[in-house]
């Protein structure tokens, strides 16, 4: 090869690969966002699904205190 063609691929290949990498970069970041939005979302479901079925145990227990009028 001539100089002149290794010199042009030396120049042309990082400026071809340097958009590629970026919109890798941001795939993987909103596929990080997304499954961290999923956890939290998840866990926030199971803590309010525990929250419900303690109230629904409290009042079962208050509701058997008292009497029947």
């Amino acid at each position: 090869m001539q100089w002149e063609f290794v010199v042009a691929l030396l120049i042309a290949i990082p400026v071809v690969l340097f958009p590629v990498a970026f919109v890798w970069y941001l795939n993987l970041g909103g596929i990080y966002a997304a499954i961290k939005e999923a956890r939290q979302k998840r866990v926030a479901r199971e803590e309010r699904t525990e929250t419900v079925a303690e109230a629904r145990q409290r009042i079962g227990e208050v509701l058997k205190e008292q009497p029947i009028k």
